[in-house]
Order: structure tokens, then C-alpha cells, then sequence
């Protein structure tokens, strides 16, 4: 079994204050994989003193020497890539080929998206011609907590400390405790990359201890946390006493509206990306709302698609999905397709309890719901796994009614042909995105929410400009 119990901390590793293992369990065969240790508030406490302390001397570094080092990131996480996938295979789920194509590949695009933005980026600029003395300078925040989900690891580790890094800020990362190994990876590549010490710093714990000590921590500035809306109100709180940036990017439900015009494979796309990574992302298309005109035959469809998706070992190579991330998560979801049934939606594939012929693992039978209304609990709380439910709608207007009819604003999809239509729905959506007939975002589009799905956006352009304060000066002297 994987042993690594220490911390990085100002450039180098070292051993926790005061032992508190905790066994990373597989989900694929709930076995243990690696034992870490959590870290306690001395551990917390350090790692915070580190970065701040790096920071005057980071922040004053010229940006093209911060580029210059993410860059040299990138190469390193290139050769890294086949252990990073293997890591996230064994302690989240991901199936192998998977994690190898979107898991990893994720991280990578986020580290050259910035560099990319980065380039363009001006960290000085003049007012404008009526204040030929003014300057605006784009500056660190300070120091960053970093709290990042097991679901999509480097996706969220890279979108922070990429955009963290070069704008200047320090950081602690404390990864999920249920998928740290990919994270002690990545502070490995930090470290050859050649980041000064104290910039990267990581600590690994449980969101009650460790989160809770950088949420509320004095010398931390900022917060950038991904996860559930629970623990980002929680978060919330526990900063406010010390009045420190808040970037929080929560849990979605969004709804996949299938006008009577869309394409042909439009259901069937909603059905696989709603089970892509096990069901387990924050902007899953979980709500399909579809044109009652086309909605019998659209059921039919989802429920012949999602009985061809299998499901298997992570270890294992090909297309299929893997198990959920643990038994909490596992024994959620199947009380919530349980509470599908009892509240009368129609179960058209999938149901409770592991599929067929398997009887350990953390496995969920990919589920459809059908003839679900938007009041029923499968309509109203993330589900975050390979779960589907089917609302039908006769107008635009009720479609769009439904859709904006939920405490969140994550991600919305749109399926038709016809143009005015498809603008109209991406206008009205309630939504920090929205993405129509199966085109993705481009490189560098910012993600993040509004109403519970959180605040700030990460990626690009965006995601720098989440990790710096704008400072207005007057009487600017030309040099």
C-alpha cells in the first residue's frame, strides 16, 4: 500500500505535527489504497506562515518569470500524466482510459489556457486618455487557500494554482482527503518546476479540520473552494469574520431542454454526458426537460441509451463508467432514486442496489427517470451520480420556467434548430453557462455559477482576474 503521510511546506517535505493517518480507499474494490495523514492546525498554521512570508518577494517577481515557470510546469506534467491518472483511477473512480484522456487532459488545458491569457493580460494599464496620470495595477490578493473536490481533481487543482501563480498570490492547497494522491503529485512537479519555496504549499485534511483553520485563518486573504453549496455556506461564514475573498464554485443542476426540433442525437448525447465520470460533476445535464410533441419517444431513447452504457472496474481499460467516489456518496444516491420511486416518477432504467453480477464496489446502475415533475426530490437536490430525470413541456415559456425553477445556476443545455430560439433560451437561462446542440465552450471560457452554484469564474481570462485586486493610481509619474 501507497504511503505518504507528509506535507509539502516551504519547499520541502515534511512529517505532520502529530500523526493522523486516514486510508484512501479504492472505490473499485473498497479497499484501502494509500494511508496520508490529516494534517491539525500546527501543520495549518505553518503552512500559512510559509506563504506569507514568500509573498513580497513573489509578488515583485516580473510576470514573465511566473509564466515562464508554469510553463516548465506543463512540460513536467506532460511526463507525469500516465501517474497522475493511475492515482485518480485508484482513489476516485475514474475509469483508466478516462482518466487518462479527460482527467488528466483537463489539467493541461487550464495550465496553457492561462499562459495563453497571461500573455495578453495587462497587469498595468492607463485610466484611459482623459487621465493621462492615472494607473489601474492588477496585483496579488494575497495569500490563497486553495480547497479543492475529489471529482474532477486536476481540473480544480490546475484552475486554481494556475491562475494563483501567475498573478502573483501564495498559496496552501489542501486537496479532497478522498483523492489526495494526484494532489502530492502535482506538489512534486511544483517543486521541480522550481517554484520559490513558500509560494506551493500543501496540507492534507478533512474539510472540518483543515478547511475550516485556512477558512477562518487571519493571514489567509483568500478563499477559493470547490464542492457542495452545504460546505460553501459553511465557508462562508467562518470567513466573514475576517472579511476575506470568498470564490466559491458549488453544485448545479442543470436542465437539458430538447426542443421538438433537435437533432437526433440530442437525447442520446444528454443520456451519455449525464453519466460521464459516474454522474459525478457539478454542471451535469441531470434535468431533461423535453417538447412533449417528442417526449414518448424521447424516453425510449434515453432508456435504450443509458441500458447500453456499462459499468466496471476504474482499473480496467475501455469505455465504461466506474464506480462512485465512496459508500456515503454510494448509499446517497440510492436513497434518492429510492425517494424517485416512492414520490411516483416512472423508473425506466437502471434502480437501486449494484448492477448485475456485481457485489462489491462502490457501482451505481446508470438510472432514467421518466414523467417527474420539478417539485420531486430527484428534480430538486444534485443527485452527483449516473442519475437522469425526464420532465416533459409544450412551451418555450414553461420550459424555460421550469429550468430557472431551482436554487441553482450552474449549467444549462439547449437542443434546436432553430437560431432565434436557441439565443432567446442562452438570454433567458438563469445560468453562468450555457451550452446548445452539443457545441462545448471554447479554450478559456470562464466557468462558475450564480444564485447557489457560487460566485467568481474560473479559466482564462476570468479565473486570473478572480485571483487579483485592482489598484487605482493617481498621479502616476511618466518614467
Amino acid at each position: 500500500m501507497i504511503e505518504k503521510k507528509n506535507f509539502y511546506i516551504n519547499g520541502t517535505w515534511v512529517a505532520p505535527a502529530q500523526p493522523n493517518d486516514f486510508n484512501v480507499i479504492d472505490p473499485s474494490t473498497e479497499e484501502p489504497c494509500a494511508v496520508i495523514s490529516l494534517g491539525s492546525e500546527a501543520d495549518t498554521n505553518a503552512a500559512v506562515a510559509a506563504a506569507k512570508a514568500a509573498l513580497p518577494e513573489w509578488m515583485a517577481t516580473p510576470v514573465e518569470q511566473r509564466i515562464a515557470l508554469v510553463e516548465k510546469l506543463v512540460d513536467l506534467y506532460k511526463a507525469r500524466a500516465e501517474d497522475l491518472a493511475q492515482a485518480m483511477s485508484a482513489e476516485m473512480g475514474a475509469p483508466i482510459d478516462m482518466a487518462r484522456t479527460q482527467q488528466v487532459g483537463a489539467g493541461i488545458g487550464h495550465l496553457k489556457n492561462f499562459i495563453r491569457a497571461a500573455k495578453a493580460f495587462q497587469f498595468e494599464q492607463p485610466l484611459g486618455d482623459h487621465a493621462p496620470e492615472d494607473r489601474i495595477i492588477h496585483e496579488a490578493v494575497g495569500v490563497a487557500a486553495l480547497i479543492t473536490p475529489w471529482n474532477w481533481p486536476m481540473n480544480q487543482i490546475t484552475l486554481k494554482v494556475g491562475a494563483a501563480a501567475i498573478a502573483g498570490c501564495t498559496m496552501v492547497l489542501k486537496p479532497s482527503e478522498q483523492s489526495p494522491l494526484n494532489a502530492m503529485i502535482f506538489a512534486e512537479m511544483m517543486d521541480e518546476a522550481g517554484f520559490p519555496a513558500g509560494v506551493f504549499n500543501l496540507v492534507n485534511g478533512d474539510g472540518v479540520g483543515v478547511g475550516s483553520q485556512l477558512s477562518g485563518h487571519p493571514d489567509v486573504d483568500m478563499v477559493s473552494f470547490t464542492g457542495s453549496t452545504r460546505a460553501g455556506t459553511a465557508i462562508s461564514k467562518n470567513a466573514a469574520d475576517t472579511l476575506k475573498k470568498v470564490h466559491l464554485e458549488l453544485g448545479g443542476k442543470g436542465a437539458n431542454v430538447v426542443f421538438e426540433d433537435a437533432d437526433e442525437k440530442a437525447v442520446k448525447r444528454g443520456v451519455m454526458h449525464m453519466m460521464n465520470n459516474t454522474g459525478q460533476s457539478c454542471n451535469a445535464p441531470s434535468r431533461m426537460l423535453v417538447q412533449r410533441s417528442i417526449y414518448d419517444q424521447a424516453v425510449e431513447t434515453a432508456a435504450q441509451a443509458a441500458a447500453k452504457v456499462s459499468v466496471g472496474n476504474a482499473h480496467d481499460e475501455g469505455r465504461h463508467i466506474g464506480p462512485v467516489v465512496n459508500e456515503l456518496q454510494w448509499t446517497k444516491i440510492q436513497d434518492l432514486i429510492q425517494k424517485g420511486i416512492d414520490e411516483g416518477a416512472r423508473l425506466v432504467a437502471g434502480g437501486t442496489g449494484r448492477p448485475d453480477g456485481m457485489n462489491k464496489g462502490y457501482y451505481v446502475k446508470p438510472t432514467i427517470f421518466a414523467d417527474a415533475d420539478n417539485q420531486m426530490t430527484i428534480a430538486r437536490e444534485e443527485i452527483f451520480g449516473p442519475v437522469l430525470t425526464m420532465i416533459p413541456f409544450d412551451t418555450e415559456e414553461e420550459a424555460i420556467e421550469i429550468a430557472n425553477d431551482t436554487p441553482y445556476g450552474l449549467t444549462n443545455y439547449v437542443q434546436t434548430q432553430d437560431p432565434a430560439r436557441a439565443n432567446r433560451m442562452a438570454r433567458a437561462l438563469r445560468s453562468g453557462m450555457v451550452e446548445m446542440n452539443g457545441k462545448p465552450r471554447g479554450a478559456g471560457s470562464p466557468f462558475g455559477g450564480m444564485k447557489q452554484s457560487g460566485n467568481g469564474r474560473e479559466g482564462g481570462t476570468w479565473g486570473l482576474e478572480d485571483f487579483l485586486e485592482v489598484k487605482a493610481v493617481g498621479g502616476w509619474a511618466a518614467e
